[in-house]
């Protein structure tokens, strides 16, 4: 006997979706800061109703990816200078503690996965693609995380990157990159090595430095 599946089901499979790839969109930097959203807009852009577009933005202003004004309006976070250092303060106490934790079950085949990512990150920046620079950054460091086996604090540092996703498209196309930032060969290294103290130290340069330069 086929199960079928109930409306409620195929909307809240819609709603999903729809979060899923906004949340990517945002992450990634493909949505400028200050940039607005219409219900109606989305809607059109995924051939959905309105009803998962409104639940699917909901979600994201309340974690931070989206504002919502007073008159409802909806944009990508343009980020005050205080709330890029508190951003990249938060990333300076998560990622260097999630980079420790992740050591003790480093292997050669992850180095090698993370040697990969670098390699397309430098790729990206070769071809001046800000998305997939972002994105590859990102892979590089989730990929390393992951081993933590810490996902509560992973998806805390997953919600600063969402909310500062835009920002960092900002930067990107302030600093013009010519060649990929270092300190994920300084990683790799610390890795290779076991070194703890490394490790934290190049992994906080790398999440904080760039930030620096997107305050006035």
């Amino acid at each position: 006997m086929l199960l079928q599946t109930r409306p409620s089901d195929s909307v809240s499979a819609a709603h999903d979706r729809l979060y899923r790839s906004l949340r990517t969109q945002v992450m990634h930097g493909e949505l400028a800061p200050g940039e607005a959203l219409t219900l109606r807009g989305v809607a059109k852009r995924y051939g959905v109703s309105m009803t998962p577009v409104r639940e699917a933005m909901r979600r994201l202003v309340a974690e931070g990816a989206l504002s919502m004004s007073a008159s409802g309006r909806v944009t990508t976070p343009e980020l005050s200078n205080e709330r890029i250092e508190e951003l990249a303060a938060l990333r300076a106490l998560l990622e260097p503690e999630l980079s420790s934790r992740a050591l003790p079950r480093v292997h050669f085949a992850l180095i090698e996965r993370l040697q990969a990512i670098n390699t397309a990150n430098a790729e990206a920046v070769a071809k001046h693609d800000a998305v997939a620079y972002i994105r590859t950054n990102l892979e590089f460091h989730r990929t390393l995380y992951l081993r933590a086996q810490a996902p509560a604090m992973l998806a805390i540092a997953e919600t600063v990157w969402l909310q500062l996703g835009p920002t960092m498209r900002a930067l990107y196309g302030r600093l013009r990159r010519n060649e990929p930032p270092s300190h994920h060969r300084l990683i790799i290294a610390a890795l290779k090595a076991g070194d703890e103290p490394g490790l934290r130290l190049a992994v906080r340069a790398d999440v904080t430095q760039g930030l620096r330069h997107l305050q006035n």
